[in-house]
């Protein structure tokens, strides 16, 4: 089973072959992906790298997490996976979105997809900011929490 592991902070002119150049101690048991701007072509400042064993995973990540990459020190860490709708859900939605008729649909997005919500107020309650933004995010709290009463 491979293990993908998530690089960010990369910098926009690096490509695959230099991401590969630093990571050649690991061997060639690694394969490289850099995510690239499909305008300019350029790095978006993230990519991943595969590994064989979730033991190589963190052997990788202890060795070359914070390492300089053009004077950007680069972070590495386990990827999340990805979300996978399942089918099951697809096919007991409707097409039409509900509506029996099928007119009366706003599609003014220009792509023809509607948009659903998933939240709900519980899912809001349970989502867990970001704890590198915690500080600021509950800084910014206590500001709307003080617009909110003084008007």
């Amino acid at each position: 089973m491979s293990i993908r592991l998530y690089v960010g902070n990369l910098p926009e002119e690096l490509n695959r072959q230099e991401l590969e150049a630093v990571f050649a101690e690991a061997g060639d048991s690694i394969t490289t992906k850099i995510i690239t701007d499909r305008k300019t072509n350029k790095c978006r400042g993230f990519g991943f790298v595969t590994v064989k064993t979730d033991e190589e995973a963190d052997a990788f990540i202890e060795k070359f997490n914070g390492v300089i990459v053009k004077d950007n020190q680069i972070k590495i860490e386990k990827a999340l996976p990805r979300a996978k709708e399942k089918s099951d859900e697809q096919s007991s939605v409707p097409s039409n979105g509900g509506n029996p008729s099928g007119k009366g649909r706003n599609n003014k997005g220009g792509n023809g997809k509607a948009r659903r919500n998933t939240s709900s107020n519980s899912d809001v309650e349970s989502v867990q900011p970001d704890p590198r933004w915690a500080q600021e995010l509950e800084k910014l709290k206590q500001l709307l929490a003080a617009q909110t009463s003084n008007s």
